[in-house]
């Protein structure tokens, strides 16, 4: 298992007062606690400099419960701007009142 943090006493690496953690191919970020996260994965890669680097993302917005409905999806090339996007879609979704 990849992390893109020290799980140093179980704690994750936080970013925006959310956590952010990769396995492989997989990033989620997000509070599960909350209604809903965001859940990227990387498609292809592209060497840069002789480092593979991620090009398309699929971005997808997960709600919490049981049934895990996709509450937006898209994809994006590169992982700025997928998780850039995503952090939009996610803060939009924890804020309505569906």
């Amino acid at each position: 298992m990849m992390v893109l943090n020290s799980t140093v006493e179980g704690k994750y690496l936080m970013y925006k007062g959310k956590p952010l953690v990769r396995e492989k191919n997989v990033i989620v970020y997000g509070d599960l606690s909350e209604k809903c996260y965001l859940f990227l994965m990387i498609l292809t890669t592209k060497k840069e400099n002789d480092v593979e680097i991620p090009d398309r993302i699929l971005i997808q917005v997960l709600s919490t419960d049981e049934k895990q409905k996709i509450i937006k999806q898209g994809e994006k090339s590169g992982l700025y701007d997928a998780l850039d996007i995503g952090m939009i879609w996610l803060q939009r979704a924890l804020a309505s009142n569906e």
